[in-house]
């Protein structure tokens, strides 16, 4: 994972790691600040916020991360450590974006700058909370997704039998966070640096470009919000637990069906939490129960949050009768064999919207025959069967949408593509797609099927993953395999308009058949941290064919054509390059015809 190998180059692994330690023996922090103002954690800010495709988006001031970019590495840490002896945020550009329902919602995004404080005080923060949060939230936080919180429900109707969901939802959120409330459980998390809580506290008070200052709320758009808005409802989470799953009981059980036995001879209400961001479920066993629990949030929420709900989106479904939402997903409890199980599909907004997506789409290639806008739709079809796969009703869903859309795609597509079953498709298409659609080729690429895909089981969040242990961090590299499909459909993504068609295919498919690792480190790689190396560079007669193409990290592409022995060795020093990948290096920089690194000048 880039995070961890981020770490690693700025040697804050093992601080960010005591962190979290001692923090889940409730030990308080005092002196958090000069971690946070430190240069190796300021350089890994940098270096988080230079790789994330909003880097781009430019604050109130028109500054981005090009601007930053043109600084010296010790001229960056000096301008930030100074602005945070006396810091005061710039003001925080507004930006609108349509919901589904189609209100807006509104985004808050600071000057770049203020983002890379922001990255800071994150890297801090995370471990600290890490350690205090509820195992069932999984909502912006390390390693979880959505498909985890669809797996727990799942787990929660087909093995525990609950099919009483009690939907909660809060009102403007993000909009109505109390800021004195959410100050006083930062400090309740041990997070006790007075310098720290008043730089977090005029973060959350920046001035909105012609709006003003805010008196509430957590701006969506700042690295920070996501960590904070968890904080705040943390204690939702703690509560609802308290009150069945984490319940003490006087008496020790062997098993957890005995435990459950004990606690229903009792007045407590049975009650499971799934909760994504702001989005969360109640699972219960019966209708009764999960009146008791309705009006139970209701009252925290008010009293203890001091958030409201909406009385018209909050409600009680009995899953046996009528379908509940999350995430994009419908779920029902139907009959199979001889029980009730989780059958989960995509909800109908949600359908529609992925149908106009699509069109647009279509339009485009129309318009425009590209193998650049061909891509472009692969990338679309690509990502939407990625996240929907985890639906148990996939393949009907998406057949569907593929019958809704056959006479449009085929009446627009049929004089500018070629219609048929796919003939040598690339290695891309066949890893993921079957041969037996048919489908349109538009300038040399086949078009993905969108009826073509099939149910992927959705697996439960381990706990014993997390990269704040020594042994959480090993797990991480044993199980997780990296996330092929989501990282094509950025690439394909990708406009590069100097570019071949046969470099841009050629591009896609190696980095399909390596699996997406790094070809010189073997390191995993995001679809941002990929650059496509020319093994015999052009200028030396190399060509765009895929024999000639290498997938590599761009931080070890950059290294393959240094020139400057003393940052040559910096950089070998900096990434921890073992001599095998030295030798490879080597390899790469003599066919480019550049002198080799000698192992003893590192």
């Amino acid at each position: 994972m880039s995070t961890l190998r981020y770490w690693d180059y700025y040697n804050m692994t093992e601080t960010f790691t005591d962190l979290h330690k001692r923090a889940s023996n409730n030990d308080s922090f005092n002196h958090l600040y000069e971690m946070i103002t430190s240069r190796e954690n300021i350089l890994l800010a940098y270096r988080m916020v230079k790789s994330n495709k909003g880097s781009k988006t430019s604050g109130t001031n028109g500054k981005t991360i090009k601007d930053i970019k043109r600084l010296t590495e010790n001229e960056l840490v000096k301008v930030i450590q100074t602005k945070l002896k006396n810091y005061h945020p710039k003001k925080v550009r507004r930006k609108w974006i349509e919901k589904e329902n189609g209100k807006l919602r509104p985004l808050g995004i600071p000057c770049i700058l203020d983002r890379i404080i922001q990255q800071c005080f994150k890297h801090v923060l995370e471990p600290i909370a890490e350690a205090h949060f509820y195992k069932h939230s999984y909502g912006f936080r390390p390693l979880r997704s959505t498909h985890n919180a669809m797996a727990r429900i799942q787990y929660l109707i087909n093995h525990s039998q609950l099919h009483y969901v009690v939907d909660v939802d809060i009102k403007s959120f993000f909009d109505n966070v109390n800021h004195t409330l959410l100050i006083k459980q930062l400090w309740n998390l041990g997070i006790h640096d007075r310098k720290v809580l008043a730089c977090i506290s005029k973060m959350l008070k920046a001035e909105i470009d012609k709006e003003g200052v805010p008196s509430k709320g957590v701006p969506q758009g700042g690295i920070l919000s996501t960590i904070l808005s968890n904080v705040v409802l943390n204690d939702l989470d703690q509560w609802v637990a308290g009150q069945w799953e984490f319940f003490p009981l006087s008496k020790n059980y062997k098993s957890k069906v005995g435990e459950r036995q004990a606690k229903k001879r009792t007045n407590l209400k049975e009650g499971y939490l799934v909760r994504y961001a702001d989005d969360f479920k109640i699972l219960c066993r019966d209708g009764k129960t999960a009146q008791k629990w309705y009006h139970a949030v209701r009252l925290y929420i008010k009293e203890r949050l001091k958030l409201d709900i909406s009385p018209e989106k909050s409600q009680i479904a009995n899953l046996r009768k009528r379908e509940s939402e999350f995430l994009g997903f419908t779920i029902k409890a139907n009959v199979k064999k001889d029980k009730r199980v989780a059958h989960t599909g995509i909800k109908r907004k949600k359908r529609e919207k992925l149908k106009e997506q699509a069109k647009r789409h279509i339009r485009r290639m129309k318009d425009s025959p590209t193998a650049q806008n061909a891509l472009r739709f692969n990338s679309f079809v690509l990502g939407i069967h990625n996240y929907f796969n985890r639906a148990t009703h996939v393949n009907p869903e998406f057949s569907r949408l593929a019958y809704d859309l056959k006479a449009f795609l085929y009446n627009r597509l049929r004089t500018v593509g070629e219609y048929g079953h796919p003939i040598n498709p690339t290695s891309t298409y066949k890893k993921f797609y079957s041969k037996g659609f048919k489908t349109f080729k538009i300038a040399t690429v086949h078009l993905f099927p969108i009826g073509n895909v099939k149910t992927v089981n959705a697996m439960n969040f381990s706990p014993s993953l997390s990269l704040f242990t020594e042994e959480g961090r090993k797990k991480i590299y044993d199980k997780l395999k990296p996330n092929i499909k989501f990282e094509i459909s950025v690439l394909m993504k990708a406009n590069l308009p100097d570019r071949t068609v046969e470099y841009m295919d050629n591009r896609i498919s190696r980095f399909s058949m390596k699996m997406g690792k790094c070809e010189i480190t073997g390191w995993d790689l995001t679809a941002y941290e990929v650059h496509c190396h020319h093994y015999t560079p052009k200028h030396l007669g190399g060509t765009d064919r895929f024999n000639n193409l290498r997938i590599l990290h761009k931080d070890i592409h950059r290294l393959v054509h240094r020139k400057d022995n003393e940052i040559i060795a910096s950089e070998i020093q900096k990434f921890g390059l073992n001599n095998s990948i030295i030798k490879k290096l080597n390899q790469f920089r003599m066919e480019c015809g550049l002198e080799k690194v000698e192992l003893s000048h590192v």
